[in-house]
């Protein structure tokens, strides 16, 4: 195995890659793409050569300011290189690291939350090893790339929280509910989370609903909704009655309508910020609970097993290279997004 040392030494030679940064706030012409120092490694950190960065929401709101997210305006100081998730090779490791070396395909969602020290639109990355799991060997860097937040953020809602950080969003933790025989309603079933929360419902046994336009029905039924309702002709809450679990992967101010249809002792997650209706959840008996999602290795290696054995797949809506990160920005803004838009960095 290389050592850090020797690797270190051995790029002294080339201390500069490309990478995506934003100088000043604002649309996806803010973006540019430049010549940045490589980064230095730390204790407990592995430097990896990105081949792929999977583009999440928190990567829009940085590059805006987060002038999109109500009471929230973290301390950034520009420049600054967005993005968070990535796939790639290491190529570099600090001498305290156990369980990777030198060459191992990894990926990851790097340091979230931390607004603006991911870095992860660049060549290489340096990474804390335990935000990291081994890439399954069944998918691509590009399919890997698209999966940690998404999927992490599905399986923290889900399937298991998995920390005991202290929750922005409410006062105690979240906790996600058994699923098993029960009916869950995904909002924004086509999207990132969506996608992936459909597939882990199913796995774990539910009956899912999932609501999107009606371009994604046949995608959806083939990742095992059992229904499927298409918002643009009927509002879901007019629908379906008697359900156990709504998981609105749109959220915000409208994520109450979906009140009406939960069961007594039934639960709303809903993943963006902006529910208000507190006092009729609790005349209806509904647990409303939300959580931000954070880095964790341990529990991307469990995802990255149902990846690898095809349980669970990440739909690519379309690519682009690390140079046109821009025009990336500018599909997302158009959403209706089928899966996840990923850049390509080799």
């Amino acid at each position: 195995m290389q050592s850090f040392e020797n690797k270190t030494e051995k790029s002294a030679n080339t201390q500069m890659m490309k990478a995506i940064r934003l100088h000043a706030f604002g649309g996806p012409e803010v973006l540019r793409y430049e010549d940045v120092p490589l980064p230095a490694l730390e204790p407990g950190e592995v430097l990896i050569r990105v081949h792929a960065i999977g583009i999440n929401p928190p990567d829009w709101y940085l590059r805006d300011g987060f002038k999109t997210v109500p009471n929230f305006k973290p301390s950034i100081t520009l420049p600054v290189i967005p993005g968070s998730d990535v796939s790639g090779v290491i190529e570099a490791i600090a001498p305290d690291v156990k369980g990777f070396a030198v060459g191992d395909a990894v990926f990851g969602m790097i340091r979230f939350p931390s607004f603006g020290k991911s870095a992860a639109y660049a060549e290489y990355v340096a990474a804390p090893a335990s935000d990291l799991a081994h890439k399954p060997t069944g998918i691509d860097h590009i399919h890997a790339a698209g999966a940690p937040m998404a999927g992490l953020t599905a399986w923290q809602y889900l399937i298991r929280l998995g920390h005991n950080e202290p929750n922005p969003f409410q006062p105690e933790p979240h906790s996600p509910v058994p699923l098993n025989g029960k009916t869950v309603l995904i909002n924004g079933a086509a999207g990132g989370v969506g996608h992936l929360a459909v597939q882990l419902a199913k796995w774990q046994g539910a009956e899912v609903i999932a609501v999107a336009s009606s371009k994604h029905e046949g995608f959806l039924h083939e990742l095992g909704a059992d229904q499927f309702i298409d918002y643009t002709t009927r509002a879901p809450e007019e629908v379906v009655k008697e359900v156990d679990l709504v998981l609105d992967t749109l959220g915000g101010p409208t994520t109450g309508r979906f009140l009406r249809i939960l069961k007594r002792g039934g639960a709303l997650f809903p993943v963006f910020l902006g529910f208000s209706d507190h006092d009729q959840a609790a005349e209806r008996g509904v647990t409303v609970s939300a959580a931000q999602v954070r880095s964790n290795g341990l529990q991307l290696a469990e995802l990255g097993n149902l990846l690898d054995s095809g349980t669970v797949r990440v739909a690519i809506d379309s690519t682009f290279p690390l140079a046109d990160a821009q025009k990336a920005h500018e599909r997302a803004a158009l959403g209706h997004i089928q899966g996840k838009i990923v850049l390509t960095a080799v």
